[in-house]
């Protein structure tokens, strides 16, 4: 008798998902349905497959939600963050367990104790970031303590980047998630962190000119800025004596001290709306920022605000985004700054068909055994295959799938609201992983403890 797994929302990082799913469906007895709003955005590939029903769902219609929800045995949402509590709400009440690659909301936690009651596996933050990085990092942290190590440092630090052959913009940059989620990073308070035993915070306005460096063989150096908050996780990885604890986003090098001329502008701010921004042209957008002149040119201006001189390498990055030209009309409708950046963006940052995305992971270990203070660095690299099977979908989509098929067959014994970081959970996804390429090389390095020079301020 077949198992139903049903999964809510079909977009851009579900291809490898559903492939997984589909490619075990006959040796697992697997039955795949798929309830989009848009079924028509799904491959024919996978619409034709034997094993697979797509449905045509509005998550808003509670009745066919309920009924679907009804029919699964393993429910995986891939729905927008907020509207996991609708799945999350329906499959409690129906007994139903719950994957999604999604961080755990108050709103989700708050089910805990029921779904513990029932037996009910809720699992999250089990795609990329969160997710491999959560699962990689307890791999080495396990085995430093099965070893007999004391933890004194973790960093981490995860990038979705273009592929080396597709990097053909001076940002070194395109997008491979998200926009908004690139756009308004690191608003909402200052990152916090530890270093070496102190408490250190980066408010907002700063956050982009304190970077760390990282090179990884074979594919160059990158930069990494703070995560928000980098001590969220310090008490579920049994870090709270660590004396460093430190997460970031990984770029190319140059990116975020040309980010931060956008951050200096206040087109990152998504606080405010702005009245006529339909029709307003690129440069009338840029001209919202700078003081009034009768006679000096937007340039002119910008460039005297930001301090830049016009051979300036930032300089050649605005350009490349035809932020002065007057031709080009935003349609958005009393969009805040925020947003009409990210269509400013997207026009130029948009991955054409054949192109590739990266994704690139670094974390550092740092641990004390017999005395003395060893460590080891960790990184994977991970390439897509094309616009719709990107490294991206790649990383989100599968671990995914793989807890889902977990739970169906009983492995994962721990009932409740969780995160995949107890080793009946990474071990076996991990070793899966390894079969599509999804791994980590790992080097023992010199101790350094967090490195200051590594720093740009």
């Amino acid at each position: 008798m077949s198992r139903t797994v049903l999964v809510f929302g079909a977009g851009k990082s579900t291809a490898y998902l559903l492939d997984h799913i589909l490619e075990r469906s006959t040796e697992e007895e697997l039955k795949l349905v798929i309830a989009d709003i848009n079924p028509n955005s799904i491959s024919q590939e996978v619409r034709s497959h034997p094993n697979c029903k797509v449905i045509q769902l509005d998550i808003f219609e509670d009745k066919k939600r309920k009924e679907s929800i009804q029919q699964a045995n393993v429910v995986i949402s891939m729905l927008p963050p907020k509207l996991h509590i609708k799945v999350a709400e329906d499959c409690l009440s129906l007994g139903k367990h719950l994957v999604t690659a999604s961080y755990v909301s108050d709103a989700i936690q708050q089910l805990d104790e029921e779904a513990k009651k029932k037996g009910l596996v809720f699992m999250n933050e089990i795609g990329l970031d969160p997710g491999i990085d959560h699962m990689s990092a307890m791999q080495f942290i396990d085995r430093i303590r099965d070893n007999g190590g004391k933890m004194l440092l973790f960093e981490s630090f995860t990038g979705g980047l273009v592929a080396p052959e597709h990097d053909s913009n001076l940002w070194n940059y395109k997008f491979t998630w998200n926009p908004r989620n690139v756009v308004v990073a690191g608003q909402g308070g200052a990152a916090k962190f530890i270093q070496e035993g102190t408490y250190k915070y980066i408010p907002y306005q700063k956050l982009f000119r304190r970077t760390e460096f990282l090179a990884v063989e074979g594919y160059g150096t990158f930069e990494a800025y703070a995560n928000r908050d980098s001590l969220k996780y310090r008490e579920a990885y049994g870090l709270q004596n660590a004396l460093t604890l430190y997460r970031g986003t990984m770029r190319r090098v140059g990116f975020s001290k040309a980010w931060q001329m956008f951050v200096m502008l206040g087109m990152t701010d998504d606080s405010y709306i702005i009245e006529n921004s339909q029709g307003m042209s690129y440069r009338e957008f840029v001209n919202l920022f700078l003081p009034y002149s009768p006679t000096d040119s937007v340039e002119l201006k910008l460039r005297h605000y930001l301090k830049i001189d016009q051979d300036d390498i930032r300089w050649g990055k605005l350009l490349e985004l035809n932020l002065f030209d007057d031709t080009k009309k935003i349609p958005l409708v009393q969009a805040s700054p925020a947003q009409i950046l990210q269509f400013i963006l997207e026009d130029s940052w948009t991955l054409e068909s054949h192109e590739r995305d990266m994704i690139v992971m670094y974390h550092k270990f740092g641990y004390e055994l017999q005395g003395i203070k060893k460590q080891i660095d960790a990184n994977m690299v991970v390439l897509g295959e094309n616009k719709s099977h990107t490294a991206m979908a790649k990383t989100v989509g599968l671990p995914v799938a793989m807890a889902a098929i977990l739970i169906l067959n009983g492995r994962v014994k721990n009932p409740g609201v969780q995160i995949p970081i107890h080793k009946e959970v990474y071990q076996p996804i991990l070793k899966q992983l390894e079969s599509y390429k999804i791994q980590f090389k790992e080097y023992e390095v010199p101790y350094l403890g967090y490195n200051p020079d590594s720093v740009a301020i």
